[in-house]
């Protein structure tokens, strides 16, 4: 998984008091309550609609040029690095707090807004913040079908990105936000949510979404694809790459 800045996690405004302590796991992700947002800023269901060439109001495209521009990365790169940035911070929310507490926030795309224009990581917004049962078949629901597919779609229509490559970076990023909530947790004497994250981890990696981009041993994970981040300038390959060493790269096709 590429680096994707300095993350903070912190609570879910009025989700559940527990939820308070996200903030002390370190590493992963904001969720801003509604108020705290600009009313003009777009939602995630607006991100997942179909691309519209020359429209400045794509708002997945602006998010596209935005990582380009920081990583200087051809734009299939940076599509993907973008998809393995949201996918991260949605997994994030959602795994820590169903560990933490066995609720999940309401994250419909409709209830997310998103400002495609931030630094990483993506920058959240819930409209609302409805504890749902923190179980694995919500989390897919809310994840998975509710945005990563919808992502996956929308990015596939603008750039050419294998489904393999969307998988592996989703299942990346959940095995990642997992491996964070083992480690809090067995430092901190919460063996209760290291065992909660992999569990539920292991049920979300066998989702016929996720099924077969790679394989979880322990808390380590070794994903099927590649992210296409040894392309970013100085890049190099993530640790649960497919790849021990970089591929020999084509020279980069422009960026725009």
């Amino acid at each position: 998984m590429p680096p994707l800045g300095d993350l903070v996690l912190l609570h879910v405004v009025d989700l559940d008091p527990a939820l308070t302590a996200l903030h002390r796991i370190g590493g992963f992700f904001v969720l801003r309550p509604a108020g705290a947002a600009d009313p003009a800023l777009p939602t995630l269901a607006h991100a997942y609609g179909p691309a519209r060439p020359g429209v400045h109001d794509d708002v997945l495209a602006v998010r596209i040029r935005r990582v380009a521009g920081a990583l200087d990365a051809e734009a299939r790169v940076a599509a993907s690095v973008a998809h393995q940035g949201l996918a991260a911070r949605l997994w994030s929310v959602t795994l820590g707090s169903a560990a933490l507490c066995g609720t999940v926030p309401d994250l419909a795309p409709h209830l997310l807004h998103w400002d495609p224009e931030a630094g990483a990581p993506d920058d959240l917004w819930a409209a609302e913040a409805r504890p749902l049962p923190g179980d694995a078949a919500t989390l897919a629901r809310l994840v998975l079908r509710g945005h990563l597919d919808p992502l996956a779609a929308a990015l596939r229509s603008r750039h050419r990105l294998a489904p393999g490559l969307l998988r592996g970076n989703a299942a990346s990023a959940l095995a990642g936000a997992a491996r964070e909530l083992d480690r809090w947790g067995r430092r901190h004497g919460r063996t209760d949510v290291a065992d909660r994250a992999g569990r539920l981890a292991r049920e979300l990696l066998s989702d016929p979404s996720l099924a077969g981009a790679g394989t979880l041993t322990g808390t380590a994970f070794r994903r099927r694809s590649c992210c296409l981040y040894y392309r970013v300038p100085g890049g190099g390959v993530c640790g649960d790459c497919c790849f021990v060493r970089p591929p020999r790269s084509s020279p980069r096709a422009p960026s725009g």
